[in-house]
């Protein structure tokens, strides 16, 4: 068979609908000036909760919702991207931009919405004179990019640990219903000073996105798994 046969009997690949979504999405932030931040999915208790202001008593730390690993005490499947920001901050001067995107995992049941693996990408801006104002732009720009024009969205208040204070932003389209995004806030002084920064010096935002939610909105996916059963008539779709 000739080079030119073999070529032509090849099927191409496809790009997986989750990788897509995060190259979309880092190019968004990248073009704002965003650095990208890698970190290992294996993580410590004190770089996943304590140093993110989690109290002790917190449940996320229970069992219902961490993989902790019995072989290496005090370590754990990390539950939130959140991690990486920390190492940052404590590896690098600020000013601070970045994005972390990468695999989570959280123990509960599945269903079309949840899964025990998903993904996420963190946000994290340090620096002086840094407001809500600074967060709400990013945020719109990117739902703006990522979705195209016509986009409403809307701040509400939201609680989270290591943010004060913590929002959520919901998002809709045309005369659709709102939808919640993403959670994010202004940096807790408590995180600030955990990672050898003032808060009297500097400030910060951070926000966290759900890429799998994202992919399903923005392809029209209804159930969550799909992503994960490995049948090929969904993937080569895309």
């Amino acid at each position: 068979m000739s080079g030119k046969d073999q070529k032509q009997n090849t099927d191409m690949g496809s790009i997986h609908p989750l990788n897509r979504v995060v190259s979309d999405i880092v190019k968004i932030f990248s073009d704002m000036g965003f650095e990208v931040a890698t970190g290992t999915e294996i993580e410590d208790e004190q770089h996943n909760f304590d140093d993110l202001n989690v109290p002790k008593d917190h449940p996320a730390r229970d069992m219902q919702d961490t993989f902790w690993l019995k072989d290496f005490p005090g370590h754990l499947m990390r539950t939130q991207t959140s991690g990486v920001q920390i190492h940052y901050m404590k590896e690098n001067q600020a000013p601070l931009k970045i994005v972390a995107p990468g695999k989570v995992y959280r123990y509960e049941a599945t269903d079309k919405t949840h899964e025990v693996q998903f993904h996420q990408i963190e946000g994290l801006v340090v620096g002086k004179g840094i407001n809500l104002g600074h967060l709400k732009k990013a945020l719109n720009t990117f739902v703006e990019k990522f979705y195209g024009e016509g986009v409403e969205t809307r701040l509400r208040p939201g609680f989270f640990p290591f943010v004060e204070p913590g929002v959520e932003l919901d998002m809709k389209k045309g005369d659709g219903d709102w939808i919640e995004m993403l959670g994010a806030g202004m940096v807790h002084p408590n995180v600030l000073k955990n990672c050898g920064l003032d808060p009297d010096e500097y400030t910060g935002f951070a926000f966290g996105i759900g890429l799998d939610r994202v992919a399903m909105l923005k392809y029209g996916i209804d159930d969550v798994r799909k992503f994960y059963d490995g049948d090929l008539r969904m993937i080569n779709q895309f």
